[in-house]
């Protein structure tokens, strides 16, 4: 046994020596680190003031809820654009006129056709026939910029003219 005493008074320097290594080790590890906490606490406290929030779980839930109701009004509004862009497909906003001559050489360019067409070519054609005793005005409907009534050239081409138009 007292060799065995020996032998751990020899080696105890050494291990005393090893240990105030790993202690101070572990103090300057726990220095960092205190230091490193310090820092992330004064970010966190910079970014939580003026948020009138507590903690950071509730920051989050709230921005959580908040985004949620952005995406649904985004979807909303979404929504509501398509029915807008369908409705505006049925305004009549193309238009076409065709001036001219529609008795010869009695009279001036007087008489016209004017078409008022959709997206759709949906719509309808006017025809002012004028000459020196009496004019006429005829109005045919359009679907798909086709008129189940005849048409002519010049209904034709001012319907032409308002399908051209971009």
């Amino acid at each position: 046994m007292s060799e065995l005493n020996e032998l751990i008074m020899e080696q105890l320097h050494w291990f005393v020596v090893g240990m105030i290594v790993i202690i101070l080790t572990l103090w300057v590890t726990v220095i960092a680190q205190g230091a490193k906490v310090r820092k992330m606490r004064r970010k966190y406290d910079a970014m939580m003031s003026g948020s009138g929030v507590e903690d950071l779980e509730t920051l989050l839930l709230n921005l959580k809820i908040q985004m949620d109701a952005i995406e649904e009004e985004q979807g909303n509004n979404r929504s509501h654009l398509d029915t807008i862009s369908q409705t505006l497909k049925g305004v009549k906003s193309k238009t076409g006129i065709v001036r001219y001559n529609a008795f010869g050489e009695r009279g001036n360019d007087l008489s016209f056709s004017i078409a008022i067409l959709s997206e759709k070519g949906d719509g309808l054609v006017l025809t002012g026939l004028y000459n020196r005793e009496s004019s006429f005005v005829y109005a045919k409907p359009l679907k798909n910029g086709e008129s189940q009534h005849s048409l002519s050239p010049e209904e034709k081409e001012a319907i032409h003219l308002a399908l051209q138009e971009g």
